[in-house]
């Protein structure tokens, strides 16, 4: 993998589009993850404005603080860099409150809590980006986006780019050791933050990233279930499972084509 060749391939991609889309910059949450931090660096590299923003929503402290360290670390190294921190715990528990004393219940209610901090963060984001003239730049990476549907609908899924999108979680962990990322994010296990007690994505998905990373070469190759045992076979059966589960976000809106001679 020629790390330095695909960050500068990266940044001068941002830089291009953003030229073409007649965009001053753009802007990124960070949540004090890997994925966001690489991101963010990559933006601020282009040299043009770049919007950081912070946008805890009852947030582990620890998650909080890395996303402060590292948004303080490229606004010091970065001119074209600024930091906002935007709290949306007040915002999200008066939603709460709202939807939880209306008379429709449901065992999902916590699932749909949970995807609600993420869409929150989203309108923030194009809140500040329409207001900057800025693009809403996304952290998903390959696995994520295209394998296992590991994002929020119109959450953290809705962006203007994706400029790790086609990378793996692993790859994007080398790009973040090239760019010198805080080690402390390095090393932070991956989370959505979106739950109120600690679930890291293994946690949620049943499988390490490098797992379905293999499971998912595994299934591009055509091989299947029946060749493989033990572990490799239980991760291979969670990825299709969750592949299959998530194509509605995976596959772009289906779109009911109307006959020509109905119009």
């Amino acid at each position: 993998m020629q790390t330095q060749k695909i960050i500068q391939h990266i940044v001068n991609w941002l830089r291009d589009y953003a030229a073409q889309a007649r965009s001053q910059g753009f802007v990124v949450g960070v949540s004090g993850g890997i994925d966001s931090a690489v991101v963010s660096t990559l933006c601020a590299q282009t040299a043009l404005p770049t919007l950081l923003l912070n946008m805890p929503i009852r947030q582990k402290i620890d998650q909080f603080d890395r996303a402060a360290e590292h948004i303080a670390a490229l606004v010091a190294q970065y001119a074209n860099a600024r930091g906002e921190t935007v709290d949306l715990t007040p915002t999200f528990e008066q939603f709460e409150r709202t939807v939880l004393s209306g008379s429709l219940k449901s065992p999902n209610q916590d699932l749909a809590l949970a995807n609600t901090r993420s869409r929150l963060r989203m309108t923030t984001l194009y809140y500040y980006g329409q207001i900057n003239g800025l693009l809403v730049a996304g952290t998903g990476n390959k696995v994520e986006d295209f394998g296992v549907g590991f994002f929020t609908k119109y959450g953290d899924g809705g962006v203007d780019i994706s400029p790790i999108a086609d990378l793996l979680k692993t790859q994007v962990y080398e790009i973040a050791k090239k760019l010198n990322i805080a080690p402390s994010i390095q090393t932070a296990a991956p989370t959505d933050g979106l739950w109120d007690g600690e679930r890291t994505d293994e946690q949620q998905m049943g499988a390490s990233y490098p797992e379905l990373e293999r499971a998912m070469a595994q299934f591009e190759r055509g091989i299947t279930r029946d060749a493989l045992s033990g572990r490799e076979q239980e991760v291979f059966d969670i990825f299709v499972k969750l592949n299959r589960a998530t194509q509605h976000k995976i596959q772009p809106i289906p779109v009911c084509t109307i006959p020509k001679e109905l119009l």
